[in-house]
């Protein structure tokens, strides 16, 4: 899940404080949760999903498609 994380804000060219303040958190709570230091919250996961339009299920690892959250 961290390195999902990672690889979706490094392909759109984002900083964690870019993530950060489209999720309302700071940078550091940013940086914990992708790192896995702090865990995800569902609040925090849908605003991934939102924020990159892809599915929960491929923040997760449940699918690598990115849109129907099938395998």
């Amino acid at each position: 899940m961290k390195n999902r994380m990672r690889d979706l804000r490094e392909d759109h060219d984002l900083s964690q404080r870019q993530v950060a303040a489209a999720l309302g958190i700071t940078q550091r709570k940013y940086s914990y949760i992708e790192t896995g230091t702090q865990p995800l919250t569902e609040d925090i996961l849908v605003g991934l999903a939102h924020f990159y339009g892809v599915s929960t299920d491929y923040i997760l690892r449940l699918t690598d498609d990115a849109q129907s959250g099938r395998k």
